[in-house]
């Protein structure tokens, strides 16, 4: 009875006139409150085979059961009330809106069987969305692409299906045993499939914390466990994984109908946080995404947890902060700028010289967002580093470690100095006070100069150069020399070919 009522919009319950309502039945009132289905008709049936005052009886225990729905007494036998029970139901169905037209096809299999010419055919009630030869689904959990080629409702071919009616689907090339009760039919990408629900209970029966029960949703049945939060919220540990979408119903049982309730979030974190749930559980959009934008998100996934539809995602993403396709909420945001000016402050008391880090470090972890969220952080981006801002590299107390390195520089002309310090020695090559060659070694900027005129002049008078020419004009030993060659080559000024140096294209003297 609950794979059959989930799905459907209203009910028809029927009550023997001459017994009453007995406990089956109002378990399966229960069952239909829980399921959110609260639109129908009560039928009184045997209504010939009863006394007019145990008839009028069970009509008005009827009324005080369901409130509202219409209870038609009917018999079977004389055809008495059939009419104006068929009203009623009309009646019913016609104030509906199916709200469920609107989204992602979605259909639970409560049969699998093959029928011989057509192959396996499935067949259930389709929860949401449509459905149509040649679309292509999903069967979860198995994860198995299908094709639908043909369909019927009701026996009859249609071109497409509905949300809300029995469904039978064709589908070529799935074998049978690979589809079976429980098993959700589902456009791809558009539902998550999870081991965990949060959900908010209604109980008919308090039931403690870590409960075992038996889960209904869809056709499916498993096995789970309750983890309570607070007297309204839990989440719901399962055996085995469902398909599932925000808002959707679920019993529990254990032995009897205990509870049940709706899915605020079908795949949550593992850990439920009440406050989180008490956001999910608003019919509030921005609530709703508040609630979900904790650690980076994209939009799109976002979408496929199946929480909110298009327009209402829209909606609630408009009331976070965002940079490119990334999402983030406004504590997370606060934390990730804090946490990085404090290590971009650490960084500049310990390296002066170089004060910045690369986003990647400034936010470990973050490497797919990093860059896209320096403007929300109040940093400064250059070069391909990231500073507080109005700071950069500076000498500070090391300026005068920087003039008596420029001074030796100076001194040893054309050969290359020793430089232990390669971060002192970087930061006075980016300000065009020397230049580094070989392994931590450098040269002044004025004899790098004088040397790249010479080579220049050299190459354009005779259109090549050697080392040992190179050695000659400079005056000064052979390693030396091999070592701005190669700094030459580096900087786009020369190529070499063979044991010579030819000037690259458009080289000029200017460094």
């Amino acid at each position: 009875m609950v794979a059959g009522a989930s799905g459907i919009d209203l009910f028809l319950l029927v009550i023997d006139a001459t017994e009453g309502a007995r406990p089956q039945t109002h378990e399966h009132l229960a069952i239909l409150r829980l399921l959110g289905v609260e639109n129908g008709v009560v039928a009184v049936t045997k209504a010939d085979a009863a006394d007019p005052e145990t008839l009028e009886l069970v009509k008005g225990e009827a009324r005080e059961l369901v409130p509202g729905a219409a209870v038609i007494q009917v018999s079977a036998k004389t055809g008495e009330g059939l009419d104006e029970l068929r009203a009623a139901l009309v009646s019913v169905a016609d104030g509906l809106e199916h709200e469920a037209l609107l989204g992602a096809t979605r259909l639970y299999v409560d049969r699998s069987f093959t029928l011989h010419g057509i192959g396996t055919v499935v067949t259930g009630t389709l929860w949401s969305g449509s459905v149509g030869a040649g679309d292509e689904l999903r069967a979860e959990p198995a994860g198995i692409d299908v094709r639908v080629r043909s369909v019927q409702v009701h026996d009859e071919p249609v071109d497409r299906a509905e949300a809300g009616q029995r469904v039978a689907l064709a589908l070529p090339g799935i074998e049978r045993s690979a589809l079976h009760r429980g098993n959700a039919l589902a456009e791809p990408g558009a539902y998550p499939v999870s081991y965990r629900l949060d959900v908010e209970l209604a109980e008919l029966e308090p039931i403690g914390d870590h409960t075992r029960v038996h889960v209904h949703h869809g056709t499916t049945e498993t096995p789970g466990r309750i983890v309570r939060v607070g007297d309204r919220f839990a989440q719901l540990r399962l055996a085995s994984p469902v398909v599932a979408a925000r808002n959707d119903r679920f019993v529990l049982r254990d032995g009897t109908t205990v509870g049940g309730g709706r899915i605020l979030d079908p795949a949550p974190p593992r850990a439920p946080d009440s406050a989180r749930l008490e956001l999910l559980a608003t019919d509030d959009p921005e609530s709703i995404v508040k609630a979900l934008v904790h650690d980076p998100v994209r939009s799109e996934e976002l979408a496929a947890r199946a929480l909110l539809s298009h327009a209402e995602l829209e909606q609630g993403l408009a009331a976070v902060e965002h940079a490119g396709e990334w999402y983030f909420s406004a504590e997370w945001l606060d934390r990730a700028r804090r946490e990085a000016w404090t290590r971009l402050t650490l960084r500049a008391e310990a390296a002066p010289l170089d004060p910045g880090l690369a986003a990647g470090e400034l936010l470990p972890g973050a490497t797919p967002w990093a860059e896209t969220i320096l403007p929300l952080l109040d940093l400064e981006h250059r070069d391909g580093k990231v500073y507080l801002p109005g700071t950069g590299a500076a000498l500070g107390e090391r300026a005068a470690e920087a003039e008596a390195l420029e001074a030796r520089l100076a001194e040893a002309g054309f050969s290359p100095v020793p430089v232990d310090d390669v971060e002192l020695a970087r930061f006075l090559e980016g300000e065009g006070r020397l230049v580094r060659v070989g392994d931590r070694l450098a040269i002044g900027i004025e004899a790098y100069e004088q040397a790249k005129r010479t080579l220049v002049e050299e190459c354009r008078r005779t259109g090549t150069i050697t080392l040992a020419r190179f050695r000659d004009l400079l005056g000064i030993s052979r390693r030396p020399a091999q070592l701005l060659l190669e700094r030459f080559d580096a900087d786009g000024l020369t190529r070499r070919v063979g044991d010579e140096r030819v000037l690259r294209r458009g080289a000029t003297i200017e460094r």
